[in-house]
């Protein structure tokens, strides 16, 4: 017998007894073994879900008011009546609004804000305004900016569907009040002064109208 054919039948025997060895120590099964698991035909979840989850968060709204506040439920409900409205939007509208109402209140004509006016506030900011003439006073102003506008407080009530916003403003204006001669006798014609102002908005919520009303100042 040839060199190689020896050297064959060797390795041959040699994977015969491993193979042998193999199947005693692997094909029995003794001792504690972990039982098997069949994968599941759909994903179970990985925790209950229970009735009343909270639903996802409206940033809108809690970018402006403490979660589970009065202001921000009151928000929620506007929101649920009238899905258009939005908090961010509401508070841009409400600082270009504040800006044309005091300006027309210093200039002592309020024409063109009188829709936004409700009627107790029209007749307060006119008795002043004819209080001013009656004197022989003038107001010249100028509008500097808005420095801030600030969502203050909100309610809803879902009886009436009547919303009401508070927003806090602080404006800055150069605004001076002269006598009849010409003289100043409030304020300061060159130097900006600081307005801080608290005004409550009131619509409701819904109708076609999408006006708000100045309904208190403060």
């Amino acid at each position: 017998m040839n060199n190689p054919l020896l050297q064959l039948l060797v390795l041959a025997g040699i994977a015969i007894f491993l193979i042998l060895r193999l199947r005693n120590v692997l094909g029995t099964r003794d001792g504690y073994e972990p039982p098997q698991v069949e994968a599941p035909s759909t994903p179970r979840p990985r925790f209950d879900v229970i009735e009343g989850t909270a639903e996802e968060a409206d940033h809108d709204i809690l970018d402006h008011a403490e979660a589970g506040s009065p202001t921000a439920h009151a928000l929620a409900a506007m929101k649920s009546a009238e899905p258009s409205f939005g908090v961010m939007d509401f508070l841009n509208g409400s600082k270009s609004a504040y800006e044309m109402i005091l300006m027309a209140f210093e200039r002592g004509d309020l024409s063109d804000v009188r829709p936004f006016l409700s009627e107790p506030v029209a007749e307060a900011f006119q008795s002043v305004i004819d209080a001013r003439a009656a004197h022989g006073h003038t107001v010249t102003a100028q509008y500097i900016g808005t420095r801030e506008t600030a969502l203050a407080g909100a309610e809803y009530d879902p009886a009436t569907g009547m919303g009401m916003v508070t927003v806090r403003f602080v404006g800055e204006l150069i605004a001076a009040t002269r006598d009849a001669a010409g003289n100043v006798v409030e304020g300061d014609p060159k130097a900006p002064r600081k307005q801080r102002d608290t005004w409550t908005f009131a619509r409701r919520m819904g109708q076609d109208d999408p006006n708000w009303q100045l309904v208190a100042t403060g």
